[in-house]
């Protein structure tokens, strides 16, 4: 588990510097949920955009390119070893993500004014920019379940389909990969909203 020979060890090495610097920083060892969670929101979220823009910017295009250019490599290397492995942390880090979203409002907006997710969710105010975030956030995962994953198991080759079938759900999981990326804006927009304001 060497931090830089494997991602366990990196990520293990990472939360123990998290740990070290939140020590150093508030001067004792103390535990606060609603901090925690906040924290390993930021971070599976961060996961789970940037693989939702690598997919977007580098891989889609990258592909595109790679399958027109008939003296090249072709794409068969990214399909094999790259995309499994991204969808595999991308699809979970959506898990935490919102796991991690709902478990913070639930702690921190609860502890200071006695609202909670349903306010959120109901876009009750002063809640209705994090609950317009959160719904956002809500039918991105549910994108991403719902019809990415299983229409990117028929790409790769996980589900067994026809050539016609593989065509049909590679435009299915592109469109609405693209649907994600383009939620993603006002998402994270509200999402950094609802306490440090909007920019316009």
């Amino acid at each position: 588990m060497h931090p830089y020979k494997t991602i366990t060890g990196a990520l293990i090495t990472g939360l123990v510097l998290m740990v070290l610097t939140s020590v150093l920083l508030s001067g004792g060892l103390g535990f606060d949920l609603g901090n925690l969670t906040r924290w390993l929101h930021i971070i599976s979220g961060v996961m789970w955009i940037g693989l939702l823009y690598y997919f977007n910017v580098v891989q889609i295009p990258g592909l595109a390119a790679a399958n027109a250019d008939s003296g090249g490599p072709g794409g068969a290397g990214i399909l094999k070893y790259v995309a499994p492995r991204a969808l595999l942390w991308f699809r979970w880090a959506a898990v935490v993500t919102v796991l991690t979203g709902i478990t913070y409002i639930e702690v921190n907006y609860r502890a200071a004014t006695g609202a909670g997710l349903i306010q959120v969710l109901t876009l009750q105010a002063p809640y209705t920019t994090i609950g317009i975030g959160s719904w956002l956030g809500i039918i991105m995962f549910l994108n991403v379940w719902l019809v990415i994953w299983p229409n990117q198991k028929k790409v790769l080759g996980i589900t067994k389909v026809s050539d016609e079938e593989k065509a049909s759900a590679r435009s299915t999981a592109m469109i609405a990969s693209r649907i994600n990326f383009i939620l993603s804006v006002p998402m994270l927009m509200a999402m950094g909203g609802q306490s440090h304001g909007l920019p316009f």
